[in-house]
């Protein structure tokens, strides 16, 4: 098989159909195969076993991307369903560059903009000078002239606004696929409504 379509990703949704990780296309077909999860035919949203997935695959005019066997050339599932497993994973977000410009959608937490990302930086909401800590509540994306603004002032001595207060982001799919890997036909499942959940108490 085309070690780099196996080494691809598959979307995997709980029983429920909610989207709970990626895994490889290579172990996307291995549960599917075991039948432990359904693939699912992303335009009917229909789930087939190994044997009706096959099937689907030599239908003629069947799009997407293969992998091929000696004796096989089989679809490669983008989303797969589980048959039993309906809970979620449990997962912590690390406090990283990458994932607070994730989390602040690249954009400036004080006036709104999107400069990119190299004239934007991170601003502690209260200063590291009056003991603010370098946490998920006390860190924003600014864009420059915003943080040159604020300095080493509060928000009401800047005479400043956050957008949205800042939050510590909840593990999923969404903050963990980012924009360039994800498949067209993950975004039913994959939905930036993410960023708009409530925050924790």
């Amino acid at each position: 098989m085309a070690t780099y379509a196996l080494d691809g990703r598959t979307l995997v949704l709980n029983k429920a159909w909610t989207a709970i990780s990626t895994t490889s296309v290579r172990n996307a077909l291995g549960l599917v195969y075991r039948d432990v999860a359904r693939a699912v035919c992303t335009e009917t949203l229909t789930p087939h076993d190994f044997d009706s997935w096959a099937e689907l695959s030599r239908a003629r005019g069947a799009g997407g991307e293969f992998v091929s066997t000696v004796s096989l050339r089989i679809r490669v599932p983008e989303v797969v369903v589980l048959l039993h497993y309906a809970g979620f994973p449990r997962r912590t977000v690390a406090f990283s560059r990458r994932n607070l410009y994730r989390r602040d959608g690249f954009t400036c937490q004080y006036c709104g903009s999107q400069p990119g990302t190299e004239l934007l930086s991170i601003d502690h909401v209260i200063p590291r000078s009056r003991g603010g800590r370098s946490t998920w509540e006390n860190c924003v994306l600014a864009c420059l002239d915003c943080n040159k603004r604020k300095a080493n002032r509060t928000l009401g001595q800047a005479g400043l606004r956050l957008d949205r207060k800042p939050f510590r982001p909840r593990g999923g799919p969404a903050f963990e696929i980012s924009l360039g890997t994800r498949r067209a036909s993950w975004e039913r499942f994959v939905s930036e409504r993410y960023w708009n959940i409530e925050l924790e108490a």
